[in-house]
């Protein structure tokens, strides 16, 4: 992953594409920020789960933003948010729709043979650990309570 935003920030670089390329050196520099305290503490360094964590973070910041600066009627500013907010996304995973976030659910709770809300964790694990960053686990773990309580 960081490989792909160093390339893209060296592709924004050649085409003179300074918003862009401004937006992807903030990106490396809050992961690299985050990667040597994760070091520091005597981690490893941050995985790509993590990384992809904090893209999530940055997206929902600029989300608030963009809210923020509509209210106020700073309609330029809520655009470049906007557009920041766009080229992150490009190194998200694409997110499951609720079709596909439930048939995952379903299969988990089938493959682990869980009944009743007491495996609602391994359910829970489970999903983390197959779809990383695919799908929004606080709505996931709505679908596995209700499945788990038809058990």
């Amino acid at each position: 992953m960081r490989e792909e935003i160093n390339s893209a920030l060296q592709n924004a670089l050649e085409k003179g594409e300074k918003g862009r390329a401004a937006t992807l050196r903030l990106v490396q520099a809050t992961i690299r920020d985050r990667d040597l305290r994760s070091r520091e503490t005597g981690g490893d360094g941050l995985t790509d789960v993590e990384v992809i964590e904090i893209l999530r973070k940055m997206m929902r910041q600029r989300e608030e933003s963009v809210r923020d600066y509509e209210e106020s009627g700073q309609l330029e500013l809520a655009e470049q948010e906007r557009q920041e907010s766009d080229i992150i996304r490009e190194f998200l995973p694409r997110q499951f729709d609720e079709e596909e976030m439930r048939r995952h659910c379903e299969n988990v709770v089938r493959d682990i043979n869980a009944h009743g809300l007491r495996d609602m964790g391994r359910c829970m694990s489970a999903l983390k650990e197959r779809f990383p960053g695919q799908m929004d686990f606080t709505r996931a773990s709505c679908v596995v309570k209700d499945l788990l309580r038809s058990e």
